[in-house]
């Protein structure tokens, strides 16, 4: 996992001139879609439910720092049961 890490951190640095702003986006299952919302408290979020309601898709824009802020995001919604990342 460390190699793919490092390779996404040098593909983010090659992309963007930091601080700027990403744009994330995941699937959820509808019940844990709160734990997704969480890693966004001080950023617009934005939800839309699956056309059978069991799914939910959260966007937030973020104006981050570097790209270690958002590999540690990523890592931390890696955890929640059921999540996509896009």
């Amino acid at each position: 996992m460390d190699t793919s890490i490092e390779s996404f951190r040098e593909k983010l640095d090659n992309e963007y001139n930091w601080p700027a702003l990403y744009t994330f986006k995941f699937i959820v299952p509808s019940d844990k879609s709160g734990e997704i919302k969480k890693l966004f408290q001080n950023h617009d979020v934005i939800e839309k439910a699956s056309s059978n309601g069991n799914y939910i898709s959260v966007t937030s824009k973020v104006m981050a720092q570097s790209s270690d802020y958002i590999i540690d995001i990523y890592i931390k919604a890696s955890k929640v049961d059921g999540v996509i990342s896009l």
